[in-house]
């Protein structure tokens, strides 16, 4: 049988990522925890000459309370207070609470009443450092300038480590759009003009039309694209994990807690986060995300603290929203905050002619990871996969070509191999919902790939002279022709 021998042209959207503008780094926030009042404010003059924002508590009790109620980068406390004045016993108490809430946060400890037993009891007890009363400005603000960059670092490792989790699930990969068709025409300018703005995006469109690829692109060409892009398919969240996947958890806030863990909001905080399903979402669940859009505020389960986040949100349904809404099944409120721009999807069956092109770019991606590569589709395969309905669209296509690469004997792809099922009525019943534009479009496409791409060949075929036939190829946009 013979083979389509010429390449098939692919055009492919390749983001252009716009320079982010460059933000100022947060001041450290350090909580001072000591019982003299002079102490405390020495300090916090200290500290804030040095550019650091400063909170202050004068017992063990006032500490644990604001780091409930705050984030702080820092603690720097006393091992003595008021009650117990030499011994350590309450600061060494402090110092375990601490670690038992935040192990990752660092304690810097002091005391008036240094000895090596009680500086080797509290670095045992998770110090990172020991200053002796009275302190050195500049030792000081060098031991405390090094806890923050550690801390700093171990909070990079771990949200680092929280993005690879994301990205082992399958959520990786750079974006390609495969597409010369008019149909995605005004998709690809809708993502040209909306990537940059920073906008909350609604895509819509059928399963396996390539949503997430779109939430991809709107990404890679953003403000954001040097940093995390999250996916979650929030319609398929329980109610009981709803919350941590999405906001985090302490540890400890429920049985299974045993660590801390970030949410998906706050590993996308200053990127983009993609909710998929999102019109399967429970109307509970709504809620609970209305509030953070709304706020840029969430708890982590089990928290009393309040995160900010800055996250640009890309949501991708196949339910219709509006008719939702109507029914009672979807929020309106929600809907306004998700939908500031729509970009919806046209199915595979309205943009035929970029079959070729997608079929030739998973047939080449595919080969690679088969070391299968230089395989071609005859013309029985390419007639096959432009008269078959694809209720799956881009996705079922993918797979279907993957598939044939592992069907095939030899370096050519045939009909067979493809291994498409259909019933006997399904081609009949797909002409039947076709306008008459996308019957002809559609008998033009058969007939080029049954004769080669000849344009001679197929104007014969089709009872039409070869000039009237390359009217047609050029008013449809149809390439590939000779």
């Amino acid at each position: 049988m013979s083979s389509v021998s010429e390449p098939l042209p692919v055009a492919v959207i390749n983001p252009t990522p716009v320079s982010p503008p460059v933000a100022a780094a947060r001041p450290s926030r350090i909580l001072i925890a000591d019982d003299q009042a002079d102490v405390l404010e020495a300090l916090r003059l200290l500290l804030k000459r040095d550019g650091h924002t400063v909170v202050t508590a004068q017992s063990p009790a006032g500490a644990l309370a604001t780091l409930e109620a705050e984030d702080v980068d820092l603690v720097l406390m006393d091992l003595n207070y008021a009650r117990d004045t030499t011994s350590g016993r309450e600061g060494m108490d402090l110092l375990g609470r601490i670690r038992a809430q935040d192990a990752s946060l660092p304690v810097v400890v002091m005391t008036a009443w240094s000895s090596v037993e009680g500086a080797v009891e509290a670095m045992r007890g998770g110090a990172r450092d020991y200053v002796q009363k009275p302190w050195d400005n500049t030792r000081l603000l060098a031991t405390l300038r090094t806890q923050l960059e550690l801390g700093r670092a171990l909070k990079r490792s771990r949200r680092l480590e929280e993005e690879n989790q994301h990205l082992r699930r399958g959520q990786g990969g750079l974006p390609t759009m495969v597409s010369e068709s008019r149909a995605m025409v005004p998709v690809r300018r809708m993502i040209e003009r909306v990537a940059p703005s920073g906008a909350n995006v609604l895509v819509t469109g059928e399963h396996g039309t390539g949503k997430e690829v779109v939430a991809r692109l709107l990404h890679a060409s953003s403000t954001r694209a040097d940093r995390a892009f999250v996916a979650v398919n929030s319609g398929g969240l329980s109610e009981g994990v709803f919350e941590s996947e999405l906001f985090g958890h302490v540890k400890g806030a429920f049985t299974d807690a045993k660590a801390d863990r970030i949410g998906c909001f706050e590993l996308a905080d200053g990127g983009t986060l993609f909710l998929d399903e999102i019109g399967n979402m429970p109307l509970s669940q709504q809620a609970k995300l209305l509030r953070v859009l709304q706020t840029g505020e969430l708890h982590p389960v089990g928290s009393s603290k309040t995160r900010r986040v800055d996250v640009r949100v890309v949501s991708a349904t196949n339910v219709d929203l509006s008719k939702a809404v109507s029914e009672g099944r979807f929020r309106e409120d929600l809907l306004y905050r998700l939908n500031t721009v729509e970009v919806p999807l046209p199915p595979l069956r309205e943009r035929r002619e970029d079959i070729p092109l997608l079929a030739s770019h998973f047939l080449a991606e595919h080969g690679k990871r088969y070391g299968r590569n230089g395989m071609r589709l005859t013309a029985g395969a390419l007639e096959a996969l432009l008269s078959y309905p694809w209720p799956g669209n881009v996705r079922e296509l993918e797979h279907a070509v993957e598939r044939s690469l592992l069907m095939a004997a030899g370096d050519e792809v045939s009909a067979e191999d493809l291994l498409l099922r259909r019933s006997g009525r399904e081609g009949l019943s797909r002409l039947e919902e076709m306008t008459l534009e996308e019957v002809e479009r559609y008998l033009i496409e058969r007939a080029l790939a049954r004769h080669e791409g000849n344009v001679s060949e197929a104007a014969k075929g089709l009872g039409l002279s070869r000039s009237a036939l390359y009217r047609r190829l050029q008013y449809y946009g149809i390439k590939g022709a000779r």
